[in-house]
């Protein structure tokens, strides 16, 4: 018997614990095929704190989702058995103590079952020590990485491991299959012409995000699913990818984003590739007053959840 979210007619959806999708809470991963999983994280951010918030707001706005997906007609609940583990135990206080406590965390408590981990952030740090991990058991991962940032800055203030470094560090650490990368939705201002070549430069595709507006992602997934092949993939979403008129709660947000039916396309579209993991990171409920960014959050984790491998599809 596969666990079941609660329904809205046995327990009001206001009402509850605040678990994601208000699935049953376990302490680990054990017999789980996904675990949705917190990481309350911000202090690798360099501009607005607040995403060490995101996981408890996520789960809270969760509440409305209901198992089915009737846009794709999958049905998760039916064909994986899903739960939520709470947090990893990261220290508030030291950034590279909490990459080392996320990075076992993962390799322990998740991978080490084969269980495939859906992450609520926490600040887009996280993804290192999650990839790190990733590697570990897969080997080097393809990524799908939407985001208004590339995330590829040698170091900031400094220090090489931050929010807008991990994938460069990624690559150093022959984490990434560079030919298997795909970033989508990079915009913004830069400190110089070649703000994205460095991606460019390791084989990456960079699809920033004026080439999205005014138009369909099923053709561009069309694409980036025969680039993924039969390999593992790995997807981190930064919540800044969409648009601030959609996501106003993050920390640094751009204009020109991509809009929510675009990020369901890019989603949707990895369906059929070998999905071994997945992020939602950036949420800041401080700047989120309505929350509406963690009602997307919500809906886009769920989403990644779809496209797992071994769900069933009733069409």
């Amino acid at each position: 018997m596969f666990n079941q979210p609660l329904s809205g007619n046995a327990m009001p959806r206001c009402g509850g614990i605040a678990t994601m999708m208000r699935l049953p809470f376990q302490a680990d991963a054990a017999g789980l095929d996904a675990a949705f999983v917190g990481i309350p994280l911000d202090i690798g951010t360099s501009n607005r704190p607040g995403a060490r918030l995101g996981p408890r707001q996520i789960r809270d706005e969760s509440r409305m989702l209901r198992p089915y997906n009737v846009a794709t007609f999958a049905a998760p609940f039916e064909s994986l058995q899903v739960a939520d583990i709470g947090d990893v135990p990261i220290n508030t206080f030291n950034l590279l103590k909490s990459v080392d406590i996320i990075e076992a965390f993962y390799r322990d408590h998740i991978l080490a079952h084969d269980c495939v981990p859906l992450t609520l952030g926490g600040d887009h740090t996280v993804v290192l020590p999650i990839l790190r991990a990733m590697a570990a058991k897969h080997g080097p991962v393809g990524l799908v990485h939407v985001d208004a940032h590339a995330d590829i800055n040698d170091e900031m203030f400094g220090e090489k491991i931050a929010h807008g470094t991990p994938f460069r560090r990624a690559v150093e650490e022959g984490l990434l299959d560079c030919r298997r990368v795909v970033q989508i939705g990079l915009r913004g201002t830069g400190y110089s012409a070649d703000e994205f070549d460095w991606s460019r430069d390791q084989g990456f595709r960079v699809v920033p995000a004026e080439a999205c507006w005014h138009r369909s992602l099923a053709p561009l997934m069309a694409e980036v699913r025969e680039q993924m092949g039969d390999g593992p993939v790995y997807i981190s979403f930064d919540i800044d990818g969409i648009d601030p008129a959609y996501a106003p709660g993050t920390g640094t947000a751009e204009i020109g984003g991509l809009t929510v039916p675009q990020a369901l396309e890019i989603i949707r579209g990895l369906r059929g590739c070998r999905v071994v993991g997945g992020d939602l990171v950036e949420v800041a409920p401080p700047y989120d007053p309505f929350g509406n960014t963690s009602v997307v959050a919500a809906n886009l984790l769920f989403e990644m959840l779809c496209v797992l491998p071994g769900v069933r599809y009733d069409r």
